[in-house]
């Protein structure tokens, strides 16, 4: 009988498993590297792990192929259909540069050529009304050059004021579809129908240029993990942190673009609550990358601000997360002028770290917390992949010796700076959003998190962290424990003394009623939780504020206490209200989600005697070298207290105490750090 509930993270380096029983609410969990040049295989081989895959229930999937899809240029040729004279905004872009002084510079280059952007003959007002109609000679002139470029994959379409009015896109895609039935096309009005030209063109030419190499990849992949006996529903883990069809995938892949990190900020979010903590901010650091995100009031924060590249907005609703290129694999160098460095380049899976023994002969920071003595060569992985100890070494040599320096100091000094790289990608997603950080506790968790949450303690000068259970395979943990979400949005640009209610309350509907249809073509069909929004902000502003409200229809008593909550919110969030001005509403936002049925845990046993180290191991620290006793994390027990210097270690992560620092065991079995 299937009872086994699946979630795999797919990471730049290692590809994440973990299995929920739901008959013995036991949880297992286990890693292997990440086949670059075809996940699916890193997938087959972990699940190779259960025995019988039959007694799988449902897997969770979270991927990184529509991102590297984008980030690697390996997307499909695409040609893209505008209203006539708008065919060169994905070329105009915006006008910030991102190195202002660097004459060298050059733009984000768009995923769409310019001899593939066509142009149709219609027009809108801004209203949504006809201006101009179609012209249904100018698709046939766009058909035909479609056709004579020969390999064009995907079709991208985004029409002037569409996300008022679908009508003229929706006839452009039927016609599209008739004459060219083996082409995919994405609609502006289905991926992003926002205002703003260059983000909705950006986002929907996003869409297509991943969805041909998404939907081979689905399909390839269904029938490999059929073939090999899992027939369980395959579900893909999205960018708001709910989850998809395989089917919806395939249809707007784009909401895959930020897909694997997510499953951190959703476990993080249920831990904190179970351990009645009000701000965490979360560090989630792999072989590849660090990100960043944070939780206030059981809250996660989400955007729809986010630049796949420089330049390169991508605007579906997503967790804000903020990535840095700092991780276990990254490459320590010195620099022209004799500084040292670390990243943003990493040593990936391929050849990975000098001390990996596949190849690498450049020093990561794996390989300076292995000289250091955190990493015990003989368990990386649970002692399933042996590190080579003397190839790390020399490749700390290979710094030391120019710098001058000693070994120990040269690898503290590559902990020293992705330590501090780290603790501003910290400052960047607390200080700037008007955080204090002495008000949160740090979750630190990804295989190279834990041995980094001391030292980061102290630098980002919060107070207390925290080591969830497997760590390692966190983001895998936060798959299994998501629920099912739909985040939809819609532009409406009205004003107070004009503010066209019936309109209004049929746009929320609608929106209502398609995240209502996506959940229940996922299997949801309780009632589900929703969340309603809209952004307004005084006339004349240039940002927005995002207020909550509880109704389904808009009316004059509703719309008085939408608009008081307003003046209240800008009051606080900037000091000051202006009863009396105009206010303009924007975005119309809702959130529909569906409970998955949260897993039991079992929690761990109190120890009845005296807690004792297996081992000693001389371990580095700021302040010298120390005996530092090494203890068993599964052995660990409900209440524990531990005093630093310490290691706890595990197969996935080790955990390090500075001296300063002592350690809490929690009934879960969370690591709870603070000072000593």
């Amino acid at each position: 009988m299937a009872r086994y509930l699946v979630g795999v993270d797919v990471g730049g380096t290692f590809t994440d498993f973990v299995a929920y029983d739901r008959d013995t609410r036991a949880l297992q969990v286990w890693k292997n590297l990440t086949t670059p040049s075809d996940p699916t295989t890193g997938i087959l081989t972990g699940l190779a792990r259960i025995a019988d895959p039959a007694t799988i229930e449902n897997l969770r999937l979270g991927t990184t192929v529509a991102t590297n899809a984008i980030l690697e240029r390996k997307g499909a040729r695409i040609a893209y259909v505008a209203t006539r004279g708008f065919r060169d905004i994905p070329f105009l872009q915006r006008g910030h540069r991102k190195a202002h002084y660097d004459s060298g510079w050059t733009r984000s280059r768009p995923l769409v050529l310019r001899r593939d952007c066509h142009e149709v003959d219609e027009r809108l007002l801004a209203t949504g009304e006809v201006l101009q109609p179609l012209d249904e000679a100018s698709i046939e002139q766009v058909i035909d050059a479609i056709r004579a470029s020969g390999d064009i994959e995907a079709i991208a379409v985004t029409l002037l004021f569409s996300y008022i009015n679908p009508a003229h896109e929706r006839a452009v895609r039927e016609r599209l579809q008739a004459a060219l039935p083996t082409i995919p096309v994405s609609l502006s009005y289905d991926v992003l129908p926002k205002w703003k030209e260059y983000e909705r063109a950006s986002t929907t030419l996003a869409d297509a240029y991943v969805k041909p190499v998404l939907q081979r990849y689905l399909s390839t992949m269904r029938e490999r993990l059929t073939a090999s006996g899992v027939t369980a529903p395959v579900v893909l883990i999205k960018s708001n942190g709910g989850e998809m069809s395989l089917e919806a995938a395939r249809q707007q892949p784009v909401q895959l673009t930020l897909s694997g990190p997510t499953g951190g900020v959703v476990a993080a979010r249920e831990v904190a609550h179970e351990l009645g903590l009000r701000r965490a901010v979360t560090l989630d650091m792999g072989g590849t990358s660090t990100d960043c995100s944070t939780i206030v009031e059981d809250q996660i924060s989400f955007t729809t601000d986010f630049e796949i590249e420089f330049g390169l907005p991508i605007q579906i609703p997503m967790i804000d997360i903020r990535t840095i290129g700092a991780g276990g694999g990254s490459i320590a160098w010195i620099d022209k002028g004799g500084m040292l460095r670390v990243g943003p380049e990493s040593a990936g899976a391929q050849p990975g770290p000098a001390c990996y023994g596949f190849g690498g002969e450049r020093p990561t920071v794996t390989d300076a917390n292995l000289v250091l003595g955190r990493i015990n060569p003989a368990n990386f992985l649970g002692g399933g992949m042996a590190l080579a100890a003397e190839r790390a070494q020399r490749a700390i040599e290979t710094l030391a010796t120019p710098l001058g320096m000693s070994l120990d100091d040269a690898a503290l000094a590559i902990l020293r700076i992705v330590n501090n790289n780290m603790t501003g990608a910290l400052r960047t997603v607390l200080l700037e959003r008007g955080l204090d950080p002495r008000e949160f506790a740090l979750f630190a968790f990804g295989g190279a998190g834990p041995l980094h949450l001391s030292d980061l303690l102290d630098e980002a000068g919060i107070p207390q962290g925290v080591v969830p259970v497997h760590p390692g395979q966190f983001s895998a943990l936060g798959f299994v424990l998501t629920d099912a979400r739909v985040d939809l949005e819609r532009t409406i640009q009205m004003t107070s003394s004009r503010f066209l209610a019936a309109r209004a309350s049929a746009f929320l509907q609608e929106l209502i009623g398609i995240a209502r249809a996506d959940l229940a073509a996922q299997g949801y069909h309780g009632e589900p939780r929703i969340t309603r929004t809209i952004d307004l902000r005084y006339l004349g502003q240039n940002y927005e504020l995002e207020v909550p409200f509880d109704f389904d229809e808009f009316n004059d008593a509703n719309l008085a206490r939408l608009w008081a909550d307003f003046h209240a919110q800008h009051e606080a969030r900037f000091g000051f209200q202006i009863p009396q001005e105009v206010i303009e509403a924007i975005t119309l936002r809702c959130t529909v989600q569906c409970s998955t049925g949260q897993p039991e845990f079992l929690p761990l046993p109190v120890r009845a005697g005296r807690l004792e180290p297996h081992s000693m191991r001389r371990v580095v620290f700021s302040a010298g070298p120390l005996d530092t006793p090494v203890y068993a994390r599964d052995q660990l027990c409900a209440g524990d207290v531990i005093r630093g210097p310490a290691l706890i270690e595990e197969a996935a992560s080790v955990t390090v105490l500075s001296p300063h620092h002592q350690l809490r065991v929690t009934p879960p079995g969370h690591l709870l750090v603070t000072a000593a």
